[in-house]
């Protein structure tokens, strides 16, 4: 049915009308449009003197200084020589320390996990999505990044989820507004869940059989050791075809495209593994496949500590506040684990495994390690030299050092303690503002009675 003249003339008052309502209460209540929420600081040079400094990678400094220019440490000792054009910092009775760094979170995929799902970029459709990029999906404008760098993390690895192969993690600094200002390694690492054995079937229903449960598991496993034959394949049609042209052109199958470096070794694999068993499955495809890989989660990873070294695969703890998966296990189980690894000559890192809300725990993360068997010093290395080490980026991050990039944390205390405050806090040589939407709620509503 179409409308007569008078009652399209209506139809177009009223949504007029709506719109200006619209923007008039946009007007009285200000909305929060996440923009505010990662504020750039200011640029400069800095000079952070009479302060406490905890290099990580050598001696303590007790009385120095930390000078920063041009986004870099330009140089770290008792007697620095200040220039004058050099904004000074007093650091008395403060301490300095590197960013802490979080290898193993979503951070900046996924911001309200129910009810808004446009606010979640964390996984892909199927099963097989080695050409995703978690970059691409970064939002630099969450809350999260806020919340988690005044607390003194200012680097993470944000991974995909979801499939056998997730896609690509990024290597990514909370500072910048957009997704290139904050990439450090825009591609780092591929991330395979790794096929594991699970009997459980679904809130209900019976559990399955555990020779099911291995043969789906088998089933999986040779799914992704096809395509990995697949991509070899791939990659060496597409050379051929580079060195002679007279080839038939390849079809381009940009999920095998994207798996080249990968399967050559050229970057890391991240494998997501918890049991002895899976773990023991993942050394064993790494020997097989030859690539270079790392363990996420890595619960029983210290069960596996031999067959760790002999291939050089790293582990990023994700377990500190999980609770223990059997019912015999102690209670301190899951926090004793990363010292066995450190006992056991295992290359590790510390990391919360959090979707964004809770990265900014790290620190207490580490600080239970410590107060289970890992040295102060080894846990304050776990969030900080360790990860860039894993990373490859400790050439940049993790240490106080001149020529790195000056990400660092001025406190009042003891970086892993619950109680120090962050008094001042530096990306890229920036000096950033303490906020976030966690300090602007507290300011709005802490005088209500």
């Amino acid at each position: 049915m179409r409308m007569t003249n008078n009652e399209l003339r209506m139809t177009k008052s009223f949504f007029r009308l709506c719109v200006i309502s619209l923007i008039a209460v946009f007007s009285v209540f200000p909305q929060s449009d996440g923009s505010q929420q990662n504020l750039l600081g200011k640029a400069g040079a800095f000079a952070i003197v009479n302060a406490r400094i905890v290099t990580v990678s050598g001696a303590v400094i007790e009385n120095g200084t930390v000078l920063i220019q041009d986004g870099k440490i330009a140089a770290v000792g008792a007697n620095v020589s200040v220039p004058a054009s050099a904004e000074k910092i007093d650091g008395k009775g403060l301490s300095v320390y590197p960013g802490m760094i979080d290898a193993g979170t979503t951070l900046g995929l996924a911001e309200i996990p129910l009810g808004a799902n446009a606010t979640m970029d964390v996984a892909e459709v199927g099963d097989l999505n080695a050409n995703a990029k978690a970059i691409t999906g970064i939002n630099p404008h969450s809350s999260h990044v806020n919340v988690t760098r005044v607390n003194g993390i200012t680097t993470v690895l944000s991974l995909p989820a979801g499939g056998t192969i997730a896609g690509q993690a990024a290597v990514i600094n909370l500072w910048g507004s957009t997704q290139a200002e904050m990439a450090v390694i825009p591609t780092f690492g591929l991330v395979i869940n790794f096929p594991r054995i699970s009997t459980f079937s679904g809130f209900g229903q019976p559990q399955i059989e555990f020779s099911e449960a291995v043969k789906r598991r088998d089933g999986r496993l040779d799914d992704l050791k096809k395509i990995f034959k697949d991509a070899e394949s791939y990659g060496r049609i597409k050379d051929a075809y580079e060195k002679d042209k007279t080839l038939p052109t390849p079809t381009t199958d940009l999920r095998l495209e994207a798996m080249i470096p990968y399967i050559r070794g050229e970057k890391p694999v991240i494998f997501t593994a918890e049991r002895e068993r899976d773990i023991r499955g993942v050394v064993k495809f790494v020997e097989d496949t030859k690539v270079k890989g790392i363990i996420l989660g890595g619960q029983e990873a210290w069960k596996v500590a031999d067959g760790l070294k002999k291939i050089n695969i790293a582990v990023i703890y994700t377990n500190i506040y999980n609770l223990p998966v059997r019912d015999d296990d102690a209670y301190d189980y899951l926090y004793e684990a990363p010292s066995k690894l450190q006992q056991a000559g295992v290359k590790f890192a510390i990391s919360t495994g959090n979707d964004g809300a809770e990265v900014r725990d790290l620190p207490y993360h580490a600080g239970l390690a410590g107060a289970y068997g890992l040295s102060k010093d080894e846990a304050l290395k776990s969030v900080t030299l360790y990860p860039a080490q894993i990373l490859g980026i400790a050439d940049k991050f993790g240490s106080i050092e001149p020529g790195k990039t000056a990400n660092l944390v001025v406190t009042d205390g003891d970086l892993l303690e619950p109680r120090t405050n962050i008094k001042y806090l530096f990306i890229n040589g920036r000096l950033i503002p303490l906020t976030s939407r966690h300090t602007e709620l507290y300011e709005r509503f802490k005088d209500r009675k």
